[in-house]
């Protein structure tokens, strides 16, 4: 039986320490070499653009993609799951929410990872939905005291802080400068469609830790040149995909100042294939782009959730 289950139904089932634990659970099997995955492809026509992402999961026993499109109306997601020892399709999935969570919960596994265990105090560029979710990861990974936030939208930016404050019960400061986010966090996130560099890389602090979420085309850049050569490691989600969306980084692969050996995937982390954080002094930055199975994890385990719960509409294939 397949089963299409709705945006509503998956927020009902998805939660970020679930989120967590598939990611994690992904970026295992990818760092043992057990995973597939392929680098998102894009259709482009005048008035929409599709996007794809397809993967597989054998240890889970799924395979299966994301296609979403974006357009001025919108942009509108959806998970197709299948079974890896049959090919029958398993479920069709909206995924709007679902991948919000799934990318909040990849900068929160990138910080149980790589930022220093004592860090307590978090820099967040972005009041948008995205943001949402990576303060919640990082708070469920880390004693998070203080998360101050910049965002160019005053209004919203008050209305934010006043709403994750009480969702999270944290100290939520609206800073008034991007200097005021940087200096004094141990953790920075960006997570904007800036086109621009966000901060100067003067203002990080030694042992930072920095999750730039945002950057995921050549026009998009969060993050200036020298923040990136200050870092050591640079963490990637994939190199395959870094290599092909990662804003802050093509510059200076385009430039001979970096090259594909340097970067350091998490999943090889997670197995000790290759060093994180070597001492309490390092810039460490993740670059994170999104990959099926981030999303596919995720999507299995909600289906499981859904069947036990009696949750979805029956497909009629």
């Amino acid at each position: 039986m397949s089963l299409y289950l709705s945006e509503s139904e998956v927020e009902r089932i998805v939660t970020m320490p679930l989120a967590l634990e598939a990611v994690e659970a992904a970026h295992l099997s990818h760092g043992e070499g057990t995973a597939i995955d392929f680098p998102r492809q894009r259709s482009r026509l005048p008035a929409t653009t599709m996007h794809m992402l397809q993967g597989a999961l054998p240890s889970e026993g799924v395979l299966g993609y994301k296609a979403y499109t974006s357009s001025r109306e919108g942009t509108r997601f959806q998970v197709h799951l299948f079974n890896a020892a049959n090919g029958r399709q398993l479920a069709v999935i909206d995924a709007d929410f679902l991948g919000m969570m799934r990318t909040g919960a990849m900068g929160g596994l990138a910080a149980k990872w790589l930022a220093r265990e004592d860090a307590s105090v978090v820099g967040v560029f972005g009041a948008g939905w995205q943001a949402r979710s990576q303060i919640e990861a990082v708070c469920a990974v880390r004693q998070v005291k203080m998360v101050k936030v910049f965002a160019r939208r005053r209004d919203r930016l008050d209305a934010f802080c006043l709403e994750m404050a009480q969702l999270l019960g944290r100290d939520m400061v609206a800073a008034a400068t991007a200097e005021e986010v940087v200096r004094g966090s141990d953790i920075v996130v960006t997570i904007t469609t800036s086109a621009a560099p966000l901060f100067a890389a003067e203002w990080l602090g030694d042992g930072t830790h920095i999750t730039a979420a945002g950057s995921n085309s050549l026009i998009r850049r969060e993050l200036e040149e020298a923040t990136v050569r200050r870092a050591t490691p640079i963490v990637v989600d994939a190199r395959a995909t870094a290599l092909r969306e990662a804003g802050d980084l093509l510059p200076l692969f385009e430039k001979g100042r970096l090259h594909e050996g340097q970067l350091v995937e998490i999943g090889e982390v997670m197995v000790g294939s290759r060093r994180g954080r070597r001492n309490a002094a390092d810039v460490t930055l993740f670059e994170s782009q999104g990959m099926a199975i981030q999303d596919i994890a995720l999507a299995a385990r909600v289906l499981r959730i859904a069947r036990d719960r009696g949750f979805g509409t029956e497909l009629p294939f």
